[in-house]
């Protein structure tokens, strides 16, 4: 428990002492516990020592810490690539879905959320970096899937996310940062009726300058949990 209590007083100095850099207050960067792996018990600890919202990366995992953790505070994101065929349990068990990277996406979650007569909140996910390894739509591509989405009535497009590449040296990545917080200003205008708010970018090797750069989201494991089993 002590190396938890730590863990989290941590990430929430450099959190305070980023986002005061970007002339905002803590309180306006939401800290996502990222427990892919992580046993239920812990992260039942991280709820008690005050972490509400935990992302996970699959659906079927997700779905088996909620049944065991029900608290009335938690709330769950989904932070990893979301298959069709799992789109009807994602829309049942998701406060919000981070990673819609395409038009047929976005309209089958349309279908399952209206079906079950609810609206779901997303993020549009964006390859800023364009590497292949990664999920996303690219910056030449995002007006058209932004169009789509918000047409949607059961779809409701919150902001912007994206997953730079791995570094050890945190400034290499923030020109990544500074461009998505671009597209969504850009959007922002394009579409003003619609809220732009969130932007989820940032994880345990480079938050501190995604805040820096507008982040509101930041998706952190490896800093508050340590490094990931293997074990599952």
């Amino acid at each position: 428990m002590d190396d938890l209590v730590e863990r989290i007083r941590q990430v929430r100095l450099q959190v305070a002492e980023a986002a005061t850099r970007s002339g905002r207050s803590a309180d306006d960067v939401t800290i996502i516990a990222v427990t892919k792996t992580v046993p239920v018990e812990r992260i039942a600890l991280a709820y008690e020592l005050g972490l509400k919202v935990f992302g996970e990366n699959r659906v079927q995992e997700a779905r088996s810490k909620m049944a065991a953790l029900q608290y009335p505070l938690i709330r769950w994101h989904l932070i990893g690539h979301l298959q069709t065929n799992k789109v009807a349990r994602a829309v049942e068990s998701f406060d919000l879905i981070h990673s819609v990277d395409s038009i047929h996406l976005a309209q089958a979650l349309e279908h399952s959320a209206a079906a079950r007569g609810r609206t779901v909140a997303v993020l549009l996910q964006v390859n800023v970096s364009g590497e292949a390894s990664k999920e996303g739509v690219n910056l030449a591509e995002l007006p058209a899937l932004a169009e789509e989405a918000l047409r949607l009535p059961h779809v409701q497009v919150q902001g912007l996310m994206t997953i730079a590449p791995y570094t050890t040296e945190p400034e290499e990545v923030r020109p990544v940062f500074r461009r998505l917080r671009k597209a969504r200003d850009e959007l922002r205008e394009r579409f003003p009726s619609d809220s732009w708010d969130a932007l989820s970018m940032g994880m345990t090797n480079d938050f501190a300058v995604a805040i820096e750069e507008g982040a509101t989201m930041v998706r952190i494991g490896r800093a508050l949990f340590g490094e990931r089993s293997t074990a599952q």
